[in-house]
């Protein structure tokens, strides 16, 4: 695993690119811009106990003059090993932390490659992300219009998105999305039942879909980010940990009122 690890490093934290965002790289860490009102992102650190908080305060000074928010993505190997503490003490806001997990695709087990027996689709048109929106929002309880333009212009880029649904009846009740980045990894997001669906195969179906299809590409390694409820889930399915991700978030102070 260390192996792997190190290769993820690589590809999905340090050489990444992403369409419409600005990769920018520094001795100590590579940041990430995206144009307001788009989230920028530190997705790497190489810090230490000696470097870490003027590293903090340099990104603060850097997205408090452009007047956005950013996230910073802390992985466990990441040192210093208190730098989750060291950003809430700064004013980040700590979300909670999700197993980064990888499964090698040529190894997938076969539950993983039979076509499943419930309907998933793989959408071809960015008008069909209603779907897509339609089980996020009642999931996680907040608002997901952004899917329409950012999932739609990606869903434009050949080869680089795919956006799966399971239908029961004609009703989206399952979603999940694949990024294909270039070098070894695809990566999978968006995993998303309807509540009254679950406990049916479903979210696994949608799994099972995009390992197909990642397998058919000839990718090396699928990546997740699993929360409490996917873990259990993609983890009987030969998915190994090899890190945990903690999402930090800062935003500048409102203005003062006149």
């Amino acid at each position: 695993m260390t192996e792997i690890l190190a290769l993820f490093d690589r590809d999905e934290r340090q050489e990444i690119a992403y369409p419409g965002m600005t990769r920018e790289v520094f001795p100590h860490l590579v940041r990430f811009v995206r144009p307001a009102p788009g989230m920028s992102f530190v997705l790497y650190s190489r810090l230490d106990e000696r470097t870490a908080d003027g590293a903090i305060a340099e990104q603060i000074e850097y997205f408090t003059r452009l007047d956005r928010p950013f996230n910073w993505k802390v992985y466990a190997h990441d040192r210093p090993a208190d730098l989750v503490q060291r950003l809430a003490a700064r004013g980040f806001v700590v979300d909670e932390t999700d197993a980064v997990m990888v499964l090698d695709v040529g190894n997938a087990p076969e539950s993983l490659l039979n076509p499943p027996a419930a309907d998933v689709r793989r959408l071809t048109d960015p008008a069909q992300l209603a779907d897509v929106v339609a089980v996020l929002e009642p999931v996680w309880e907040t608002d997901f219009t952004w899917v329409h333009e950012r999932l739609g212009s990606h869903m434009a880029i050949p080869g680089y998105l795919s956006v799966y649904v399971a239908y029961v009846a004609g009703r989206p009740v399952s979603v999940g999305w694949t990024y294909f980045n270039q070098g070894h990894f695809a990566g999978l997001w968006g995993g998303s039942t309807l509540a009254e669906y679950r406990g049916q195969g479903l979210y696994t179906a949608v799994l099972a879909a995009r390992v197909r299809e990642a397998r058919r590409r000839g990718v090396g390694y699928l990546t997740i980010d699993a929360g409490s409820m996917s873990r259990p889930i993609v983890a009987r399915h030969g998915f190994e940990v090899i890190s945990f991700a903690t999402d930090c978030t800062w935003r500048p102070a409102a203005p003062a009122p006149a």
